[in-house]
Parts: C-alpha cells; structure tokens; sequence
C-alpha cells in the first residue's frame, strides 16, 4: 500500500533510512527517497540533512540533481536565497540528466517564476533534444509537457516544441486544454456532462502532476527471467498462480505497465528480480518468500535502491523483457 498521511510518509522516510543502512552501496536512491517522504510529509527541513549528506559524500551519483532538489527543499521552507543561489550554480555547470533540469524549472514555475521557468525548460530541451524530428525519451517527453504548461500560463504562442509535446502526449485531455489557464472551474457546474468533462480534466491532471519529490522514483513491476522464474516457483509453488507461465508473466506485465499509463501514472519503471535477494528481502520483513503480497514490496524497494529501468523504451532500444529485439519489433506490438 502506498503511503497516504504524513504519519505514513514519515515512516516510510524511516524505514527507507534503516534500508539505506543495510544497503550502503545503494545509499544516494535511498536517501533521495526518503527525503521525498519527508517533504510530501511537510517536514522539508529534515530532508535538507538527507541532501548536505549525500552532497559531503565522495563522489556522489548524480550531484547535480541531489543540488537541485535541495534548492526545491530550501525554498519551500524560506531560505529563498540560498535556494536561487544553488539554482544559479547549477545551471552555470549545466546537468546532463532532465531530471535535475526538471527540478530546477518547477521550482522556479512554483514560485512565480514563470519567465526564469520557461528559460530554464527551453534550455533543458535545446540541450537535452536538439531537434524537434528525434524519437524523444520519456525524461524528455516530460520536460516538454512541463515547458508547455509554462509556456501556456505565459500566452506564448506555440512553437516547435510545443507541437512535439502536443503530438506524444496520449491521455484523453489535449494539453492545451489541460494547461489552460483560464479553464472553468466546473465541479459546482449542475450539469452532469460539464461534471464528468472537469472529473476527466482532473485525473488526466493528476495522473501527470509530478507531486512534490516523486520525479526521478518509478512505480515499478517486477521482472523474472525464465531461470530465476522457475527457480522462485520449484522453491516456493504457493506462486504459482502468480506465475502460471513464463510467457504470460510477460505478458502481463506489459498489460499492467500500460494500464498503470492510461490511468495517469508516472515515471513508470522495470525491476529485475532474483532469487537470492528476494529470499534475503524475505527474511528481513520476517516473513516467508511463498507469501504473494510479498512481491510488490520486493518490487517497490528494488525500485526505491534505483535498480528501475524506464518504461516503456525508445523503440529502438533494446526491449525491457531481454529478448535481444527492440521494443518496437517485440512487447511494443502487443495488443491487449
């Protein structure tokens, strides 16, 4: 179950933080997550700790975005300066990630800074997707979507990139209607058809609202190779049902990835999962590999150590089962 209250939010921070203690070699995902739940909790200033921590590290993954995020953090509760300071740093020294690009742009966007938010999400996508004819990448994809709603509280009128956004954007709302900024206000409207066209506008909005520090974690499910498939079930056959074959697990993986994208999910990942390490994140929630509700939890810390692969791939690039093809040539054909 995902976590819903501040209280749950503070103690999934909390378990996050023994994990990162039992996992040093995943320490800055960890971290980074828990600081998010700390944040969604309304406690920003236990985060910033999480972030000069990792910040005093040698050598850290991906400094820029940890950078980024602490200025989200320090604005939040105050410390506006020091917040535009960092800011100013970062983009001096360019990142090569969106994400921390993204970071930096909604910031400034939830401040007011709407010039200084369109800049800095024009100068992430020149940088990051030269040309609007590229098969864009999903971090990208993202970018686009967030320059467009900036762009649209702006009264700019569309260019390039805007029409990319528009063009890779499949939920049933239009952008331009979803960022309109003058859009009615219809949930007190008396009439059911005005109603259910506000609902829709909502959850399309929602589903792509990237909710304070969530960006860079993916929802993920749960991969197994054939090997460590029939492993898992001639050690434990109670998973069976879970798992009828190897084929279908496939499947039905795909199916689920795209419903959870349908509905509005974000930032959508992959996991590997093996036999050892799910006995070993077994015994330490004290409980035992047969049991089902098990799986999504392996899943979710999997995910929560930054062992997620993005989904779905370009479609040139290698698909997310193994199989050697591109995703275009295998599950991306799949029809449901």
């Amino acid at each position: 179950m995902r976590p819903d209250t501040p209280a749950d939010h503070i103690t999934e921070a909390e378990r996050l933080l023994r994990t990162a203690a039992q996992y040093p070699e995943d320490r800055e995902p960890l971290l980074l997550r828990a600081a998010a739940h700390l944040e969604v909790a309304g406690e920003p200033a236990r985060a910033t700790p999480l972030y000069d921590e990792l910040l005093a590290a040698d050598a850290p993954d991906n400094p820029q975005l940890i950078r980024a995020l602490k200025a989200a953090n320090l604005w939040e509760y105050g410390h506006e300066a020091e917040a535009r300071a960092i800011i100013a740093g970062v983009r001096a020294t360019p990142p090569a990630d969106a994400a921390a690009w993204e970071v930096l742009a909604e910031t400034l966007e939830a401040h007011d800074e709407l010039e200084a938010a369109e800049a800095t999400f024009s100068t992430a996508a020149e940088a990051l997707a030269p040309t609007a004819d590229d098969e864009v990448s999903h971090p990208v994809q993202s970018l686009l979507t967030g320059r467009h709603r900036v762009r649209r509280l702006l009264a700019l009128d569309h260019d390039d990139w805007d029409r990319v956004a528009d063009r890779l954007h499949t939920a049933p709302v239009p952008l331009d209607e979803l960022h309109d900024p003058k859009r009615l206000w219809a949930l007190g409207s008396s009439d059911p058809a005005e109603l259910q066209a506000e609902i829709d506008r909502l959850r399309s909005e929602l589903g792509s609202f990237r909710v304070a520090l969530s960006r860079p974690f993916p929802v993920a499910v749960l991969l197994w190779s054939r090997g460590e498939l029939d492993e898992l079930l001639a050690a434990y056959p109670e998973l069976e049902s879970e798992y009828p074959t190897h084929r279908a697990h496939l499947t039905d993986l795909e199916a689920s990835l795209r419903e959870l994208a349908a509905a509005g999910t974000p930032n959508l990942g992959v996991v590997r999962g093996t036999v050892p390490s799910y006995e070993a994140f077994a015994a330490s929630e004290q409980t035992s590999p047969s049991n089902a509700a098990l799986l999504p939890q392996y899943a979710t810390t999997l995910a929560a150590r930054g062992h997620a692969t993005p989904w779905p791939p370009l479609r040139t690039a290698p698909c997310w089962c193994g199989s050697g093809l591109s995703y275009a040539e295998c599950h991306a054909t799949q029809r449901l």
